[in-house]
């Protein structure tokens, strides 16, 4: 079932599809996909490899633009924005996690948390005391001169979960955040995202497989080959 759009879905799709071309093959990635996604939710989609559901959070996140049909966040049709608005729209309002970490070798903890607040041009007293009370939220603070091959797996996606977060963005979309975590780990980063997201009110969209995530959800969206296969919320 496809949720009624209404003006509290902070994420809209109406059939959407994307192909890549890869030689002089064409291979379609997503096909006819409608759906819309409520605020301050912890949403996730599922689905095989290949199914679509990278590419999904590709198109929420201003990475790449659909062949056909209309992706709006926040109000804005995505489609329909410069790639100058569009690469600002992201900085303000999108937050990424990755599986991989994705955190900048050179830079420490507070520097890698703080980076997003220097691109988008804030002053240098107030990058401190946001990016030192995100590292704090994250349990993090004591661990904030230490550079990413000084921390374990756990401590790296809590450096990553901080950078997301630390401009305060609408939407948080994260790639298999738990695939290289460990069981117990994986369950403490769970449990920090759900507590962030209930305080913060941030809409949090998932790419996953990974059952332990899954089970937290608000609300779950299936793909297969492309297309929405099904939608269900979740009763608590």
């Amino acid at each position: 079932m496809i949720p009624q759009v209404s003006s509290s879905n902070v994420v809209r799709l109406s059939t959407v599809s994307k192909t890549y071309r890869v030689g002089t093959t064409e291979v379609k990635a997503l096909s006819g996909i409608t759906l819309a996604i409520p605020s301050n939710r912890f949403s996730i989609v599922i689905g095989a490899s290949g199914s679509g559901k990278t590419t999904l959070l590709n198109l929420i996140g201003c990475i790449d633009a659909p062949t056909g049909g209309t992706v709006e966040v926040c109000g804005e049709n995505l489609t329909a924005l410069s790639d100058d608005t569009l690469a600002d729209f992201r900085a303000r309002n999108i937050g990424f996690i990755f599986q991989n970490f994705s955190l900048v070798p050179v830079l420490t903890a507070y520097e890698n948390v703080e980076y997003p607040l220097i691109l988008l041009g804030m002053g240098a007293s107030p990058r401190r005391v946001r990016a030192m009370a995100m590292l704090e939220a994250v349990g993090l603070a004591e661990h904030a001169h230490r550079f990413p091959n000084e921390l374990s797996g756990g401590q790296k996606q809590r450096v990553a979960i901080a950078r997301a977060l630390v401009k305060h963005p609408t939407v948080v979309l994260a790639d298999e955040p738990t695939a290289n975590l460990d069981s117990a780990t994986g369950a403490s980063i769970i449990a920090l995202m759900r507590r962030i997201q209930t305080e913060s009110k941030t809409t949090f969209i998932f790419a996953s497989h990974d059952a332990q995530l899954i089970s937290h959800a608000d609300e779950i969206f299936a793909i297969r080959d492309g297309a929405l296969l099904e939608h269900r919320m979740e009763t608590p």
